[in-house]
C-alpha cells in the first residue's frame, strides 16, 4: 500500500519516479489475503461490473468479492485443491472468473488462465504440459475436454455437465477462509504465450512478480482510486490479468468488463459512455475499428486512453485526439513481464515513440555485438532485476537460459533511443530484414500504409528478389468500400512512395486476410514462409500487384 501510494503521488513525474522507485520485497506474500481483502474490508464501492451485449449488468462490491472468493476457496479446498495444485481456468468475462482467480491466490493454487477459443488439441497440450489437477470452465464448453486424460477435478460454471461438479455449490461454502502462508517466490501463474513464431512457451510468474509487478502497469495506465477502468482483452491472455485484474485493483479502481459475442464498435462506444468509464485500454485492432465511427458524437467521461499488444500507428492517435481531445498512450511489455516502457500521464509525447522506461524497469538496448547502444534489442538489466520479470519458462531451462544470457533478459524486440531517453519501436528481431543491404523495419512501413484511407490493416514481410535478395511486400486488409483492384493498389503505392525513401519503399502488394494468433497478433512468420516458398517466375496471385506491373509507377522508378 505504501509503495502504491508513493507511485500515485508521482504520477506525472516519471523522472523522479524512475530515480527513486524501489520494488518492495517480501519473504511471504499473498496478494488476495494481504492486499485485496484489506482494501475490501467493509468496502461497498464497486470492484467489478460485468455488462454484455444482451443487456445484462451485474455489479459486485469489494466486500462482496472478498466474501465470494473465500467461499470459492473453501469450495475448491473441499474438492481436494490445495497449495501448489494447478488449476486451468477457461472462462469468459463473467463474475466467476474473478471469484475463482482470487480464490486460487488465497489457496496458493497455481492458475493457468486459458482462452475459451481453444479446441481439443490445444487443451490436451495445456493439460499435459501444465500438469493440471482441476478445470473450471463453462458447462457448455465441457465437451471440449472429452477423452482428454488428466485433471481429475472438473467444475462447470452455468449449465450442468455430466460428471462435472456444479460451480453453484460454492455458494453453500463457509464465508471465512483460513489463510495459506504463501511465499512471495512461490509459483502463482502459468501463461501459455500466443505463439507468433514458435510453439507456445509456458511462462511462470510468482506471488510477487505479477501482483506487485503490475504497479508499473498501474503507473503507465494512469489509474487512481475511484477510477472506472475498461480494458478490452480476452480472458486467458496476460493482458487480461494486467488491466482487468491486478493493475486496476492495485489502484482501488472499479473494473468494467464488456462481454460480447461479436465485436461492434458502436456498441462498445455506447458502453464506454453509459458506464462512465474514465480510463480505457484497447489493442490497436480495436482502435482502428473505433476510428471508423464519428467518435465526437459520444459524450464520454474518459480521462486516460492507452493501447498495448502491438505498436499503435500515429494516424490512429491523431484521429482520436481530434475527436476527444485525448491522446492514446502507447506501452510495451510482454507475457514474461508487466508494463516496462510507456508514455505515462502528464509526459510530453513524441510522435511514433512508445515512451520511456517505467519506474523499476532497468531497460537497456543491446546491439548485435552485445554492447549497450542507442539502437538494439530491448533488454532488462538483470543486475537490477525487477520484481516484475517472470521466474522463467516452466520445465525449459535451456530456453530460460537463452533469454537470460549475458546478464540481460532479451525481449526479442528492437528499438531506438533518442537523446532524451524516448524509445521508438522498430520491430521483432525475427521481422526486421535486409533489402539491398539496407535494414528494413516492417513496423515503419506498416505505419505509413495504415495512413491510407483504404488500408484497415497491413503486414510487411520480405519477398525474394534476385537483384536485392529481398524487397518489402505488403499484405493489406482493405477498409470497407474499397475494391482489391489495380487502381487501389496504385493509389497505395503512390501514397507510400511519397512518404518513404526509395531504398525501403514497398515494391509488392497483395490484398489478403492476415493470419493471426488466437490472441489477435499478426503471424508474420506465416507470411514470410509463404513468400519464401514461392518458386521463381510463379505468376501473380489474383489480388497481387507488383510496382512494375503499374506503368505510371514504373516511370522514373529507382533501381
Amino acid at each position: 500500500m505504501e509503495t502504491r501510494d508513493w507511485l500515485l503521488s508521482r504520477r506525472e513525474d516519471i523522472g523522479g519516479a524512475q530515480r527513486e522507485f524501489r520494488w518492495p520485497r517480501f519473504e511471504r506474500f499473498n496478494w488476495a489475503a494481504d492486499y485485496f481483502d484489506v482494501i475490501a474490508d467493509n468496502n461497498p464501492d464497486t470492484a467489478l461490473r460485468v455488462v454484455d451485449d444482451r443487456g445484462n449488468d451485474q455489479s459486485l462490491s469489494f466486500a462482496a468479492l472478498s466474501c465470494r472468493s473465500s467461499q470459492v476457496a473453501n469450495f475448491l479446498r473441499a474438492h481436494g485443491i490445495g497449495q501448489g495444485d494447478r488449476l486451468l481456468i477457461m472462462l469468459g468475462n463473467c463474475a466467476p472468473l474473478w471469484e475463482t482467480m482470487l480464490a486460487a491466490i488465497k489457496l496458493g493454487a497455481v492458475m493457468i488462465p486459458t482462452t475459451t477459443l481453444l479446441e481439443h488439441d490445444d487443451l490436451r497440450d495445456r493439460l499435459e504440459r501444465g500438469g493440471v489437477k482441476a478445470i473450471v470452465t463453462h458447462g457448455h464448453l465441457s465437451e471440449r475436454f472429452a477423452q482428454i486424460p488428466g485433471a481429475p477435478v472438473r467444475i462447470a460454471v452455468g449449465e450442468s455437465a455430466p460428471g462435472w461438479i456444479p460451480y453453484a455449490q460454492s455458494h453453500a461454502a463457509p464465508e471465512r477462509f483460513a489463510r495459506v502462508p504463501t511465499r512471495a517466490d512461490d509459483p502463482l501463474l502459468l501463461y501459455f504465450t500466443s505463439g507468433t513464431t514458435t510453439r507456445p512457451k509456458l511462462v511462470a510468474h510468482t506471488h510477487a512478480s505479477y501482483p506487485i509487478g503490475h504497479l508499473s502497469t498501474m503507473y503507465w495506465l494512469g489509474l487512481k482510486p475511484g477510477d472506472v477502468h475498461l480494458n478490452l482483452s480476452s480472458p486467458g491472455w496476460a493482458k487480461h490479468a494486467w488491466s482487468c485484474f491486478f493493475a486496476p485493483w492495485n489502484a482501488q479502481a472499479s473494473i468494467v468488463v464488456y462481454q460480447f459475442e461479436r465485436f461492434d464498435a458502436r456498441a462498445l462506444l455506447d458502453q464506454l459512455a453509459r458506464c462512465q468509464v474514465t480510463t480505457f485500454c484497447a489493442p490497436p485492432t480495436v482502435w482502428r475499428m473505433l476510428i471508423q465511427q464519428d467518435l465526437a458524437s459520444w459524450r464520454m467521461s474518459l480521462r486516460e486512453l492507452a493501447s498495448a499488444g502491438e505498436p499503435l500507428n500515429a494516424e490512429v492517435i491523431e484521429q482520436v485526439r481530434a475527436a476527444w481531445g485525448l491522446t492514446i498512450r502507447d506501452g510495451f511489455g510482454q507475457t514474461e513481464t508487466t508494463a516496462q516502457i510507456g508514455n505515462s500521464p502528464g509526459q510530453r509525447l513524441k510522435p511514433g515513440s512508445m515512451g520511456r522506461p517505467l519506474p523499476g524497469c532497468p531497460i537497456v538496448l543491446i546491439d548485435s555485438e552485445g554492447r549497450v547502444a542507442d539502437e538494439g534489442e530491448i533488454c532488462i538489466d538483470l543486475a537490477q532485476r525487477p520484481l516484475a520479470l517472470m521466474s522463467g519458462y516452466l520445465d525449459d531451462p535451456q530456453r530460460t537460459a537463452e533469454v537470460m544470457r549475458d546478464g540481460y533478459y532479451h525481449t526479442g524486440d528492437i528499438a531506438s533511443r533518442d537523446s532524451e531517453g524516448y524509445l521508438t519501436y522498430i520491430g521483432r528481431t525475427d521481422d526486421v530484414f535486409k533489402s539491398s543491404d539496407y535494414r528494413i523495419s516492417p513496423f515503419e512501413l506498416e505505419s505509413v500504409l495504415i495512413e491510407h484511407p483504404a488500408v484497415a490493416e497491413a503486414a510487411v514481410v520480405p519477398s525474394p528478389d534476385p537483384l536485392r535478395l529481398a524487397i518489402p511486400k505488403a499484405f493489406v486488409v482493405l477498409a470497407e468500400g474499397y475494391a482489391p483492384d489495380a487502381a487501389t493498389a496504385q493509389s497505395i503505392f503512390e501514397h507510400v512512395r511519397g512518404r518513404i525513401s526509395p531504398y525501403k519503399r514497398i515494391r509488392r502488394l497483395e490484398f489478403a486476410p492476415l493470419p493471426k494468433t488466437i490472441s489477435g497478433k499478426i503471424r508474420r512468420v506465416e507470411l514470410r514462409a509463404a513468400e519464401h516458398s514461392r518458386a521463381g517466375g510463379e505468376p501473380r496471385r489474383p489480388q497481387e500487384f507488383w510496382e512494375e506491373d503499374l506503368p505510371t509507377l514504373a516511370v522514373g522508378r529507382t533501381k
